[in-house]
């Protein structure tokens, strides 16, 4: 009698940004967290919504819609902020990247996912890792490590000290 093989899946976070899902390894996720008072800082980036309080800490919050060239994201009921754990430098930074809504935590193998297609995608093709074969749709895979980059992360250090 033959074992039944085991098949590698790998869990991704889907959320959306301007009516567009994507989603980000689950690995890199620490918590979703509620939507709460965001404050601007004048010398950063736009796309760098501000920053907020977790538990004590400073968390700088990305817009991704607007890292995306899209207009800034209407905050709404279920808008919530994705604290993710990104690595720069040998070493691991939190952010939290503001989404329009949660969607599901999906379950991919490696036939589920596609190479990205080189049009068609409002993201840089270096920012994604993927597109995810969900049912009939497919859902962007984000490479957040490379969307929040140096650049970035070094805006971010204007933030916090």
């Amino acid at each position: 009698m033959s074992q039944p093989t085991a098949v590698s899946l790998t869990q991704y976070l889907s959320f959306f940004i301007a009516g567009e899902e994507y989603a980000i390894g689950i690995l890199q996720v620490r918590e979703i967290i509620e939507y709460e008072t965001v404050t601007r800082v004048p010398s950063a980036p736009p796309w760098i919504r501000g920053v907020t309080n977790l538990r004590g800490s400073v968390l700088p919050v990305v817009d991704l819609a607007m890292k995306f060239g899209l207009p800034p994201s209407t905050i709404n009921r279920r808008s919530c902020i994705v604290v993710v754990e990104v690595s720069f430098q040998g070493e691991k930074l939190v952010m939290g990247v503001l989404a329009d809504a949660v969607g599901q935590v999906l379950d991919l193998g490696p036939g589920d996912v596609e190479p990205v297609p080189a049009f068609g995608t409002s993201v840089q093709a270096d920012y994604l890792a993927g597109m995810g074969r969900a049912g009939k749709k497919f859902i962007l895979l984000l490479d957040i490590d490379r969307v929040l980059s140096g650049q970035e992360l070094r805006a971010t250090s204007v933030v916090v000290p």
